[in-house]
């Protein structure tokens, strides 16, 4: 994968300065990061089920305003800033799915098998519910593994780019990710937590 922006130092300056609280920073950070946010945007919604109305350039912009709108925003790198992108459009995601009325565990849902290579897959159906459930244990039991599957999943990073992120050998990265899908695999699947993993 190549890098996630054409001009990395200028978008490095720009998180800073939207950091530090220049308005006219993220208006200028907009369209350097849009192409990657837009395939962020696009490989999520890809893997809703039919009907779903938001488009990409909708989840773009409504999670660009998430990011640069609350006024208190730090990103220790893009890495990080394309991490808390990739986030803010799976809550978009997540909430949307719960207000059209899906019930947290069950509720008429019907389980349909899902194979280990689905966590990591962006073009099959998954129900955003149950993976977030399954994303929020994850995080409580193993952070750096979640962080893994932000970085690599939601936020589409390589290896190399996500072990730059979190400061980690890249072997770790590929065995963290390995374990995380796993772990994934099995709560959403109902065979447990996954801490066996």
């Amino acid at each position: 994968m190549s890098d996630p922006t054409p001009n990395p130092e200028q978008v490095t300056l720009l998180l800073e300065a939207v950091s530090a609280g220049d308005s006219k920073a993220s208006a200028e950070l907009l369209p350097l990061v849009y192409e990657h946010l837009r395939r962020l945007a696009r490989s999520r919604l890809a893997g809703e089920a039919p009907g779903q109305t938001l488009q990409p350039t909708a989840l773009v912009h409504e999670a660009y305003l998430k990011l640069v709108g609350d006024g208190d925003v730090r990103w220790n790198n893009r890495g990080h800033f394309f991490a808390a992108a990739a986030l803010a459009m799976r809550r978009i995601l997540v909430d949307r799915a719960r207000a059209r009325g899906r019930v947290k565990h069950g509720g008429g849902r019907r389980r349909e098998d899902m194979h280990e290579a689905d966590v990591a897959d962006e073009s099959g159906s998954t129900d955003l519910v149950a993976l977030d459930d399954a994303l929020r244990d994850l995080e409580t039991k193993d952070r750096r593994r979640y962080d893994v599957v932000m970085l690599r999943y939601f936020a589409g990073l390589s290896i190399e780019e996500t072990a730059r992120a979190l400061d980690v050998a890249p072997s770790t990265v590929k065995a963290d990710w390995a374990v995380a899908r796993a772990r994934l695999f099995r709560v959403m699947a109902g065979e447990g937590d996954g801490a066996g993993a």
